[in-house]
């Protein structure tokens, strides 16, 4: 999860649940903050005059020595928090970075969501920060209250290890065990929620979609109460990961974490009644995610709790639903507006859907052969990144181009500023599919959308054969046209379009294979 994105996504943004820091700015002394200060509200607002503590003293004779980037902490506490989330809100976040870029370069300090933060930006940035194994993902404490101990907290022995078990479930050769849900929960869906209907909001129902299908494969749950259930209560977890972490009733982040408790209480449930019918012998199958993680569990691969595989279950899914949601609204945004590219990728489905028989499902193989409607699909995912950074915090002192990031500062990663760059894009702001015809002349790190490196996401062919599954379906039945052509999206973090995309729709051919 991430600024958006929408990484993550993707999934919200991830901030260090500490407090800002001033320090020397060229030259000029500031009032220094001190790094973990615990005051309250009354004293981050006392005039610039108060005096220093000795604590404020010692940080300020200790990061004197250093080296630091160029740029303003603005004011204590609010820094440029605002600043970002009113960019990311009216879509100017690229807008945003380029201008620091230009004052300060590449590399330069601010303060974020009330942290100390050094801005990393370009293809040497996103090396470095993928392969760093001394930057740490980090996360507001709002995240870390609802989500809990998961890949995006650990560190050291328990990361590799839940590393590697995410890795092993969904590497591809697992995927293809799952293409068969996939394919039942798309045409599920298409069937209640688009055949017969005039017109339909995309957003949402893209959401929708993307949870029905994580729930299916992650934790086993087909149609019913439970899984009903479990999307009401995500919807208002998700809402509250970019809240402010006081817990008073009826505030956003007190629903969000009522929420996630009913979430884990019933995942609690599922993954102990899984452990039960492994014990006795009545499973052994690891199609689903929880049953995957016991069974590696019982042969030592990793000492993970159940909690715990509950906690990373809620990051896969909230993972998941970020980028697939994303990505299929704005490839049917884009398909309204790129009549020939909705053309070209109806003649590659329709030419895989003959070779098949009636109701037949998409296999792995199908998937194999969208290649257009994948090539389509990353350009989305280059114009349209559904992560625009993410946090990271340094667990030690580190230098990046001669400058230092002292240990406890917040990284801010623009992962996807490159991809806009007339440096490494031709005609960056064109729409153009046949950029990716070649990928391997597009300079390293410079398209990320998945990471890279060390950091690449286990899970990208996930969302990858969702989107192209869902989009099978959806270009050989209907045809579509935009309610709203100037709608506009923000970013709240995930790129959202302002109205939620409404369409009307056109029945193409009859929907006989929208039956599951």
């Amino acid at each position: 999860m991430g600024l958006g994105k929408a990484g993550r996504p993707h999934s919200p943004a991830r901030a260090a649940a500490v407090s800002c820091a001033g320090l020397p700015v060229g030259g000029a002394h500031r009032r220094p903050v001190a790094v973990r200060q615990r005051a309250s509200f009354p004293s981050c607002i006392l005039p610039a005059g108060r005096p220093p503590t000795s604590r404020q003293r010692s940080k300020r004779r200790k990061y004197s020595s250093y080296n630091l980037p160029p740029g303003s902490l603005g004011f204590p506490v609010i820094g440029q928090t605002i600043s970002l989330l009113r960019a990311l809100h009216s879509n100017t976040d690229y807008q945003w970075c380029q201008d620091r870029i230009e004052k300060y370069g590449a590399v330069s300090k601010m303060s974020l969501f009330g942290s100390p933060t050094v801005l990393l930006a370009g293809p040497g940035a996103n090396h470095f920060v993928f392969s760093n194994q001394d930057l740490i993902f980090t996360e507001t404490k709002a995240i870390n209250a609802l989500v809990g101990r998961s890949i995006l907290t650990l560190s050291g022995e328990e990361l590799k290890q839940v590393r590697g078990a995410l890795h092993g479930y969904l590497r591809p050769e697992m995927v293809t065990k799952y293409m068969r849900k996939m394919d039942e929960e798309v045409r599920r869906h298409i069937d209640l929620n688009w055949v017969g209907h005039k017109t339909v909001t995309v957003a949402p129902l893209a959401r929708r979609l993307a949870f029905d299908i994580i729930c299916s494969v992650i934790f086993g749950q087909g149609v019913g109460p439970i899984r009903e259930a479990l999307a009401a209560d995500f919807e208002t977890m998700v809402k509250a990961m970019l809240s402010i972490p006081v817990n008073i009733p009826f505030t956003k982040f007190n629903k969000g974490l009522n929420a996630s408790r009913r979430i884990r209480k019933v995942l609690r449930q599922i993954a102990r009644d899984m452990e039960g019918a492994l014990q006795q012998g009545y499973s052994s199958s690891a199609d689903d995610f929880f049953t995957y993680m016991l069974v590696l569990r019982s042969k030592g691969t990793h000492s993970l709790t159940v909690e715990d595989i509950v906690d990373n279950a809620i990051v896969l899914l909230a993972a998941g639903y970020e980028t697939s949601s994303v990505l299929i609204t704005f490839l049917i945004r884009c398909l309204a507006n790129e009549p020939d590219i909705f053309g070209k990728i109806t003649d590659e489905q329709e030419e895989i859907a003959r070779s098949k028989g009636p109701n037949e499902p998409l296999t792995w193989d199908d998937v194999s052969r969208m290649k257009y409607t994948w090539k389509v699909a990353l350009e989305i995912l280059r114009t349209i990144s559904p992560i625009f950074g993410s946090f990271r915090t340094a667990i030690k002192d580190i230098e990046y181009r001669g400058y230092h990031i002292p240990k406890g500062w917040q990284v801010f990663h623009a992962q996807s500023i490159t991809h806009l760059d007339g440096k490494f894009f031709n005609d960056p702001i064109k729409f153009d599919p046949t950029r990716f015809d070649n990928q391997s002349l597009i300079p390293p790190y410079c398209f990320v959308p998945f990471g890279g490196g060390p950091s690449m996401c286990p899970g990208n062919e996930f969302p990858r054969t969702e989107t192209l599954v869902a989009m099978h379906y959806l270009v050989r039945q209907f045809r579509w046209k935009l309610c709203c052509k100037e709608e506009g999206y923000r970013k709240d973090p995930l790129p959202t379009p302002v109205l939620g995309l409404p369409i009307e729709l056109e029945t193409r051919t009859p929907p006989e294979y929208a039956h599951a």
